[in-house]
């Protein structure tokens, strides 16, 4: 899912960095681009609907610096939205709680859930010296 998401932006962000200047209807387009890319990726509505906004208007109008084009200061709005959407603070897990500490991961099929609590659970017992107990509880595929 990752993967063709990226590929989409990939290619939406490329069309805009080719352009010397940018009008609002080029970034009027790549913004409706995105929000199909995002729509197809399963995205909730409301999520991508604050994206859409929030990059849509800080993309016109931006003061762009002279060493980059106007393509490349729309792709780094568009990643520092991101990374504020998605988080852009690490959050520590409170080992202090009562035992057991669960600690649920949840996501779409491909998106390395299982990759991800294995290297967590790797990191836990040898950096950390905690003990850990892996459950797959997917309903989809019952043997992962």
């Amino acid at each position: 899912m990752f993967d063709a998401l990226s590929s989409k932006f990939g290619g939406i962000l490329e069309s805009l960095t080719r352009k010397g200047t940018l009008s609002e209807e080029d970034v009027g387009v790549a913004m409706r681009e995105i929000r199909v890319a995002l729509l197809e990726a399963d995205v909730s509505l409301p999520v991508v609907k604050e994206f859409i906004e929030v990059v849509g208007q800080k993309a016109i109008g931006q003061d762009v610096v002279k060493s980059i084009t106007p393509g490349q200061m729309v792709i780094k709005i568009v990643h520092d939205q991101l990374i504020e959407m998605l988080g852009s603070e690490d959050a520590e897990i409170n080992f202090r709680a009562s035992p057991p500490v669960p600690i649920l991961i949840v996501g779409l099929q491909g998106a390395g859930k299982t990759t991800t609590a294995g290297k967590l659970a790797l990191r836990l017992t040898k950096h950390d010296g905690k003990k850990v107990l892996l459950a797959g509880l997917d309903v989809v595929r019952p043997a992962a």
